[in-house]
């Protein structure tokens, strides 16, 4: 829950900067002077980026929270045995100890989009975010396609 509320807070924060800036854009476009037009329309565009990038963010945050749900809701959620830090993170080497049985259960089922949530599950906990967020896409395109 924690972790929800600081996205939301950040998105929120992010939509404020993405309108201010905008604003900021319409401003220096309604000048008419050439240099104040091309920085305007420079600024026009980076809120749409910006406005993109954080609903492809909230996007994946609801729909790989909705498949913990199923999961959690199986009881097929992998359950947290491993040492953690003093942050709550768990320890890179029992976690990469542990990520061959869920690369094995991929590797049996590669199209279960169970599989593939665990997997992203333990890339994180081994801390290879890029190819956890990676998995969980995969995870999400799986089930996607099953209905």
């Amino acid at each position: 829950m924690k972790g929800r509320t600081a996205a939301l807070l950040m998105a929120a924060l992010l939509a404020l900067y993405i309108v201010l800036i905008g604003w900021r854009a319409v401003q220096f476009v309604m000048t008419g002077e050439p240099i104040a037009v091309g920085i305007g329309i420079a600024l026009i565009v980076l809120p749409l980026v910006g406005a993109w990038a954080l609903g492809r963010e909230l996007l994946f945050g609801v729909r790989s929270q909705r498949l913990v749900g199923v999961l959690e809701a199986e009881g097929a959620l992998p359950e947290e045995v491993l040492p953690t830090r003093a942050s709550g993170r768990p320890l890179r080497d029992a976690a990469d100890e542990d990520f061959g049985r869920f690369q094995a259960e991929v590797e049996a089922a590669p199209e279960d989009w169970r599989a593939w949530f665990r997997l992203g599950l333990a890339y994180d906990a081994s801390g290879d975010r890029r190819r956890a967020r990676k998995a969980i896409i995969h995870a999400i395109a799986l089930e996607r396609s099953a209905h």
